[in-house]
């Protein structure tokens, strides 16, 4: 009988990791990359492709490497613990050399069309349309992993800055930032609190006169380096801390995080605390903001109420001077920055065994339990696979989803049934 044939769309960690795994399981994998390299989020470029995630050249992962490694390949112990995006770019490359998967990978090819072929009932194969140098491709498979990631397009909400067409100064969305040095000696406000818009800030306030954080409904602030030294995600995610977890409300852990957190630097008092408990939201995590904050290098300010042509006005405007961003001179050139707060996927485990199923949408962040789907799911497409059958849906999934939903709500990405409509340009 011949293997079976899988269509992997991206070849970041997710499609790295599915690559592997398919061949572990004896079916034909074919990863289909639109850009020349690996890496997708991870591999740094001042000019990224358009329709391609984009990163800053000083990103820094927020999970250890201790909990981040693919299970069957360690990263080496002299790389650090928190990596540079350039040494998670070297540990792919290690990683699609020793499985040589890049040999199964096709560069510079768009999925441009993924749909069911007439007879999918009961062959449960895809039609993908695959385009290269300006020539389109039809090639059939037995099952499709999308792995192209949630970074890809960026969200910048105009309509809701009133007076933002009529703003002198130029504005941009964190995605086009690479660097400090366009900001030196400028006052610029970030929008934004998520993990980006608090990296970004705490560059730029070592450059730029002044820094103003904006947020509408402020955060907690994790820390990478916990009690004794060690990595924040190591000491404190263990199956010991998931039995205590299981055991005790959500809301009596969330008072224990966050008086751990206040322990380190009052949130009310740095104009941070938000109306959510610490497990509810997708955590923040940065190190060095109570330190910018405190030195006045970073302020931080509500929801800007309207842009006038020379100033942002922020919600608190009463609160005198530094209720504006605004310049000495009217043709001083002004810098906005737009970040938007790191989102979660908000999706549900639809997962039997029927062949409805044999399309996986797999947007990958890189967590604990993110190698999981990609070493799942091909085994469940495999022909020796043990896990489920016609009659008995899978219990695993739903095992991950309560995990997921007792973890408090909006964290991680769980593996989602595609049904009804074709799947389109990523």
């Amino acid at each position: 009988m011949a293997p079976r044939r899988v269509a992997v769309i991206g070849a970041g960690a997710s499609g790295l990791c599915a690559l592997k795994c398919c061949l572990d399981e004896g079916l034909e994998p074919t990863c289909f990359e639109r850009s020349k390299d690996i890496g997708g989020l991870w591999r740094f470029e001042e000019h990224p492709e358009d329709g391609r995630a984009s990163i800053y050249r000083s990103v820094i992962i927020n999970t250890s490497k201790e909990m981040m490694c693919f299970s069957d390949f360690p990263i080496p112990e002299d790389f650090p613990n928190y990596m540079h995006n350039s040494k998670i770019m070297e540990y792919f490359r290690m990683y699609a050399q020793h499985f040589d998967l890049l040999r199964h990978i096709r560069f510079r090819t768009s999925v441009c069309r993924v749909s069911k072929r007439p007879d999918f009932a009961s062959s449960g194969q895809w039609e993908v349309v695959t385009e290269s140098e300006g020539k389109q491709e039809a090639a059939i498979f037995d099952a499709v992993l999308v792995c192209s990631g949630h970074h890809t397009n960026a969200h910048l909400p105009l309509s809701s800055f009133p007076g933002l067409e009529k703003f002198e100064g130029c504005y941009l969305h964190s995605r086009d930032y690479k660097s400090p040095q366009p900001f030196f000696g400028k006052r610029v406000v970030v929008v934004g609190i998520g993990n980006s818009g608090i990296d970004i800030a705490v560059e730029l306030s070592h450059t730029a006169k002044q820094v103003f954080l904006s947020t509408r409904r402020g955060s907690w602030v994790l820390y990478r380096v916990a009690d004794n030294g060690y990595p924040f995600d190591f000491s404190y995610l263990s199956r010991f801390m998931q039995l205590i977890h299981n055991l005790v409300p959500t809301s009596i852990l969330n008072f224990f995080m966050e008086w751990k957190l206040n322990a380190r630097f009052d949130h009310t008092l740095y104009g941070l605390k938000p109306k959510h408990g610490v497990l509810d939201q997708h955590p923040t995590v940065n190190d060095d903001l109570p330190n910018r904050i405190i030195s006045g290098r970073v302020r931080v300010k509500p929801n800007i109420q309207e842009f006038t042509e020379t100033s942002a006005i922020f919600e608190d405007a009463n609160s005198g001077y530094w209720g504006y961003f605004s310049s000495e001179t009217p043709s001083a050139r002004k810098q906005l920055l737009l970040s938007t707060r790191d989102r979660p996927m908000q999706s549900r485990t639809q997962f039997t065994s029927s062949r409805k199923v044999q399309a996986i949408v797999k947007r990958k962040r890189v967590c604990s339990a993110g190698e999981l789907n990609p070493e799942f799911i091909p085994r469940y497409y495999s022909s020796e696979s043990q896990y489920c059958s016609e009659q008995t849906p899978t219990a695993w999934p739903q095992r991950l989803l309560s995990t997921q939903e007792r973890g408090g709500g909006r964290t991680g990405e769980l593996p989602t049934r595609w049904e009804g409509e074709d799947l389109r340009e990523q």
